[in-house]
């Protein structure tokens, strides 16, 4: 096969998917406030969500977030973000991993009281975007009503944007999404022996 051919086969294929992203495009006309999903077993599911954060201050957005389990331990996410106050309103209301807590009641009364500013949040109508970081283990230990949550979530101004983030979402949390992302565990540095590193775990 010449380049000529190989250059001329390459440009068919591009305006034979142009034309059809051209298309989905032109469908796509309306606006709303989306509810998207991060789970799976995989690294980097809060990562995403704190890069939405990014981008919608980028585009001079309010922001709210909150995340549960992690209070136990300070991450790179919440000593950048807190910079900003005026722009994130940001709260961690978890105890550590359920596992460190070993406290049954004590997980629950954090996450009853971390949704309440969940609430509040979601009542507002100046916040664009609220990540609730790690709000899908809540859910699947069953620490807080997921009916309940996902009345709150639809309940919310319209054009507010929602992620939740968290291994082991809940299919009822899955079907109310808009968006659903699920990252794969493929291999992870942990399982060689080598701790979490700054910047890239923590």
């Amino acid at each position: 096969m010449t380049d000529k051919t190989k250059t001329e086969r390459h440009n068919k294929r591009m305006q034979k998917q142009k034309s059809i992203v051209d298309q989905q495009i032109q469908q796509a006309d309306k606006d709303k406030g989306l509810l998207l999903v991060i789970t799976g077993n995989g690294k980097g599911k809060s990562s995403s969500g704190f890069g939405m954060v990014a981008r919608a201050l980028g585009h001079d957005m309010k922001v709210g977030v909150v995340q549960f389990i992690k209070g136990a331990f300070s991450t790179g996410e919440e000593a950048f973000f807190r910079r900003f106050p005026e722009e994130v309103d940001y709260h961690v209301v978890g105890d550590g991993f359920t596992w460190d807590t070993q406290n049954l009641e004590q997980d629950i009364a954090s996450a009853e009281k971390g949704w309440e500013i969940c609430k509040s949040m979601l009542q507002n109508p100046e916040i664009d975007l609220v990540l609730l970081d790690e709000l899908n283990i809540v859910l699947k230990m069953k620490y807080l009503d997921t009916e309940k949550v996902l009345a709150d979530i639809a309940n919310r101004p319209p054009m507010q944007h929602v992620i939740i983030t968290g291994r082991g979402a809940p299919e009822t949390v899955i079907d109310a999404a808009d968006t659903v992302s699920r990252i794969e565990d493929v291999k992870h540095a942990f399982r060689a022996g080598i701790r979490a590193q700054k910047g890239v775990e923590l």
